[in-house]
């Protein structure tokens, strides 16, 4: 119902028509056969086929060994991308339809007699058609100005035969710019490809290298756990023998101090046989307990924690050292570390030795 009321409000229905029938590549009514895309635009299938092989330079046509493989292209209309079968464009559905519609429009054209200003007229001669091109100045004009007017010193030629050079040529440099769309548009579609597969590869590498960090870190927490372990370890190893001669000497101090205040009252009992019965015994236990005052001590140096010190300085440099490298590089690395092991390893048993 839209179209044909599209088609009564227009002033020529049968130019609204025509220009429905006219091809997007040579601009010319289709030609039989008529290919269908799937986006549902019509193409002449030889203006598909001219695209088609531009887009896709290594199929071989129709004409040559059939290639097993298919190709691509893209509707001039919509741009929609048309994927091809090893047939190409051979391959495509032929509108029925619109072939028909043409054969009724040309039959309804050649019945209908030429209608007066269908035909652009001569502003020099009003009464004259144009119908020759003036080749000289590059501008349609009539046989009347050939002979008479300005374009008679001019090379001039058939209308005819420079309109159809003319929209030949249009029509190649049509399907040449489609045909380079398409590359611009394949090439956008890889470079869009790389810069998803950089970032994909740039977060795996990332993941990787945090979880070799991770690593490095754990181990480096461990070990300082250890270590921290070992010397809280001696911390209290020696806090306890010292905290026990403290414990020793204390009792030890305690002790003289009765002995000493039990002397002195002593000392101050006036009569000799009460002093002498309880003096001889007093005398020994001071004597004894002057002796145990040599108890157990502490070497010079025993609160010293120095030998727990670490030389870290070469494995700072390792570190600081690390950077992104081959496989073999790696290789070349661990097996360098290996060797000053061996080395280092051998030393110690030759001092030892």
């Amino acid at each position: 119902m839209d179209y044909k009321s599209g088609l009564i409000q227009d002033g020529n229905p049968m130019e609204n028509l025509e220009k429905q029938l006219i091809c997007p590549i040579c601009l010319e009514m289709f030609t039989k056969p008529v290919v269908i895309l799937p986006c549902q635009h019509n193409l002449c299938r030889k203006c598909a086929n001219d695209i088609f092989q531009a887009a896709n330079p290594y199929w071989t046509n129709r004409g040559g060994s059939m290639s097993m493989s298919g190709g691509r292209f893209r509707c001039p209309s919509c741009r929609h991308e048309v994927i091809m079968d090893r047939h190409g464009v051979y391959g495509l559905q032929r509108n029925l339809l619109v072939e028909n519609i043409i054969d009724i429009y040309k039959q309804e054209c050649s019945s209908r007699p030429l209608q007066k200003g269908s035909h652009p007229m001569c502003k020099e001669h009003e009464d004259e058609k144009i119908n020759i091109y003036c080749l000289t100045c590059e501008v349609p004009t009539c046989s009347m100005c050939k002979v008479f007017g300005a374009h008679k010193a001019c090379e001039v030629a058939p209308l005819q035969n420079v309109f159809q050079g003319q929209k030949t040529e249009l029509s190649n440099c049509i399907s040449m710019l489609v045909a380079g769309n398409d590359r611009v548009q394949t090439i956008i579609t890889q470079l869009e490809d790389s810069c998803r597969v950089t970032k994909e590869n740039s977060h795996q590498v990332k993941e990787t290298l945090s979880q070799k960090f991770d690593v490095l870190y754990a181990i480096l927490d461990e070990k300082k756990s250890e270590l921290l372990q070992r010397i809280t370890q001696e911390q209290e190893e020696k806090l306890s023998f010292i905290e026990a001669l403290i414990q020793q000497y204390q009792e030890q101090l305690d002790k003289s101090t009765k002995l000493v205040e039990t002397a002195i009252q002593s000392l101050d009992e006036p009569g000799g046989a009460t002093f002498l019965l309880s003096a001889k015994q007093l005398i020994k236990s001071i004597v004894e307990a002057s002796k145990g005052c040599q108890l157990g001590k502490i070497e010079p140096g025993f609160e010293n924690m120095d030998y727990f010190t670490l030389d870290l300085e070469y494995i700072a440099d390792t570190l600081r050292a690390i950077d992104f490298g081959t496989d073999e590089e790696e290789e070349e690395f661990i097996e360098e570390e290996d060797q000053k092991e061996e080395e280092s390893a051998e030393g110690k048993e030759e001092g030892h030795q």
